[in-house]
Parts: C-alpha cells; sequence; structure tokens
C-alpha cells in the first residue's frame, strides 16, 4: 500500500470537539539524520555552511514528510548519494532554545560507504570528515555527541534508543 491508500483505508477524519483547536495546538519540527560510516567505524560529518558544529547528512522535516522520507531526500541533497536508509536507532527529544521551538530528532542507521564519491552542495556544507565520536566530540554541541554515542549502542544491540536532549 501506499500513503494515499492508508489515508483513505484510515475513512473520515474525527471532528474537532473545539472548532478551530487543531490550528492552535503546539507545533513541533522534526529531523531526521543518517549515522554513516566508513569501513573503519567512522562516522560522516559535514561542515555546514550554516552553523559552527559539525553535523551529521540529514535535515528538516517538510510538511507531510515523514523523518525518514526526510533522511533519505536530506542525504541526497548534502552529500548527492541516493542511499538505502537503514531502521532507527534514536529519537531524541530537543527542548526549545533560542528562537527554536522543541523538536524531535531521528537517526537512522546510513548504512557503510566503501570509497564512494560524494557530491557535497556548496550551499549546504562546506567539507567533510570521516572521524571517530572522540575525534569530532570537541566540534559538537555536547546534546549530538550524546545522541551520536547512543545511536552507536544501538548499532551494537539492536535496539532503537529514545533520549531526552541525548540522555536515556
Amino acid at each position: 500500500m501506499n500513503r494515499q491508500d492508508d489515508l483513505a483505508a484510515e475513512g473520515e477524519p474525527e471532528k474537532e470537539f473545539n472548532p478551530g483547536i487543531a490550528a492552535r495546538l503546539p507545533r513541533k519540527t522534526a529531523a531526521g539524520g543518517a549515522l554513516i560510516r566508513d569501513r573503519a567505524g567512522r562516522i560522516l560529518f559535514l561542515e555546514p555552511t550554516y552553523k559552527p558544529t559539525l553535523d551529521i547528512p540529514g535535515g528538516i522535516v517538510e510538511y507531510d514528510e515523514s523523518p525518514y522520507e526526510a533522511c533519505r531526500r536530506e542525504v541526497k541533497e548534502e552529500i548527492g548519494l541516493d542511499l538505502e536508509i537503514g531502521r532507527l536507532l534514536v529519537v531524541d527529544w530537543v527542548p526549545a532554545i533560542g528562537p527554536w521551538t522543541d523538536s524531535l530528532a531521528f537517526i537512522f542507521d546510513g548504512g557503510v560507504l566503501d570509497q564512494q564519491t560524494l557530491t557535497l552542495d556548496p550551499t549546504e556544507a562546506r567539507a567533510h570528515h570521516y572521524l571517530t565520536l572522540a575525534e569530532a566530540t570537541p566540534h559538537l554541541r555536547p546534546s549530538m555527541a550524546r545522541r551520536l554515542t547512543l545511536a552507536q549502542t544501538s548499532l551494537t544491540t539492536g535496539l532503537p534508543t529514545y533520549s531526552d536532549f541525548g540522555r536515556s
């Protein structure tokens, strides 16, 4: 089945018990990222053009797009590869900070690359590096380092993890 068939099978949505309430409910953003490694187990990190810290390939979920679909789309846009993205590793709740609302960060298994050539989108990333998590940590936000630690554990255990700001 596809999404349209699934939506049709759901039937008519229930009526709002308070007209207009759906528009007044809080909104969260979501992001989908890929934990991509090389044969040595090092993680693929990007140097974004729009922030000072390293990041993994991925990005913000668009309207009516799943976190998984966003992850696949963003990986293709950012590094030029149409990868099969694997299973969910981590769902992390990120609190509101500065101008940003709270959000959910989904990390999926991006698999292992074997010397594929990356084509970086110059509006998104200025460079890429394969680094161990220990090497990358000084260049990451602490919450991202915690989230990636959980993702690496999930690769080993085979179990996805839920966390609050990188803490399970």
